[in-house]
């Protein structure tokens, strides 16, 4: 009896041990990609504080940016999950607490189109893959609209990543920065022509890869409670092919599908429903226009 108590607690010791020693690595790895430094040229773009530049700004941000940093830009705790982690999307204004007290103009482009902070770091969950194509034009008004808020003053916490956030982070489960796989060399152009198009629904319909993936045929959720992304290409099983336009309209209006059930909460249509109806009708037509894909996942 007491030989096996003996090799249990050797076995025992062993794989304490060993978690530590993995718990160590996980810390050390995570950590040297959180702290990496991305050194990246400012970008020449002019800010014009004209009212229909503050107006397209003011547009752009409720449509791509409310959900996650709200209304009045004072920023909010995105995620707080004792395993995972707390996420908090910043304050962008200019009030206490708010990263506008110190951003440059160039720290709030390569903020929005790099995902990288004003000290070279990478911003987590900051889904700037979404929006690095984004035009000069654009980016400009996205920020002299931020320029012109009311400073809002704020108390938040700082990101925390859990255990079970680095974890995931490390193993590749759970993508946090989308630094890492920008690409930094992207050109931009000045402008964009809006116009119900499907290049123009295209450049808008970027916005939903990163839920729906980069062949828009939905993705699975990461956890239990994590809901699975949609396919929004026209196949007729397991997409949108057999809805028409209106069907869509009143989806990204109201969150209601044809079939009278609800959208998922994580589906941001409240902050799609400030598209315009010509937005709307340009990402219509650029999601019918791409290739029926079955969707497997999710």
């Amino acid at each position: 009896m007491k030989n096996i108590l003996k090799w249990l607690g050797i076995v025992a010791g062993g794989i304490v041990g060993l978690l530590v020693v993995a718990g160590i690595a996980v810390f050390v790895v995570s950590n040297s990609r959180l702290n990496r430094t991305y050194d990246l040229p400012a970008e020449s773009i002019t800010i014009e504080a004209d009212p229909e530049s503050l107006a397209n700004g003011e547009h752009l941000y409720q449509v791509f940016c409310a959900g996650c940093h709200g209304a009045d830009a004072g920023g909010q705790i995105f995620l707080n999950d004792p395993v995972l982690g707390m996420i908090v999307a910043s304050n962008l204004t200019a009030g206490e607490g708010g990263v506008g007290q110190s951003y440059t103009d160039a720290d709030y482009e390569r903020a929005i189109r790099h995902a990288v902070g004003a000290d070279g770091r990478p911003l987590w969950i900051m889904p700037a893959e979404e929006f690095t194509h984004f035009s000069d034009g654009d980016t400009a008004d996205i920020i002299a609209y931020l320029r012109s808020l009311e400073p809002v003053n704020s108390d938040l916490p700082s990101s925390q990543l859990a255990p079970g956030g680095r974890i995931l982070f490390v193993t590749g489960a759970a993508s946090l920065l989308p630094a890492e796989t920008i690409d930094h060399g992207q050109p931009h152009v000045a402008s964009v022509e809006p116009g119900v198009t499907v290049e123009y629904g295209e450049y808008l319909a970027r916005s939903c890869t990163g839920c729906h993936g980069p062949d828009y045929a939905g993705r699975p959720g990461l956890g239990p409670n994590d809901p699975p992304a949609a396919n929004i290409t026209p196949d007729e099983a397991t997409g949108l092919g057999t809805w028409t336009e209106e069907d869509f309209f009143t989806a990204m209006r109201t969150g209601v599908r044809p079939d009278g059930t609800s959208l998922s909460p994580v589906m941001p249509w409240r902050e799609f429903s400030n598209m315009t109806d010509d937005e709307l009708s340009a990402i219509w037509l650029f999601l019918q226009s791409l290739p029926p894909v079955a969707a497997t996942g999710g």
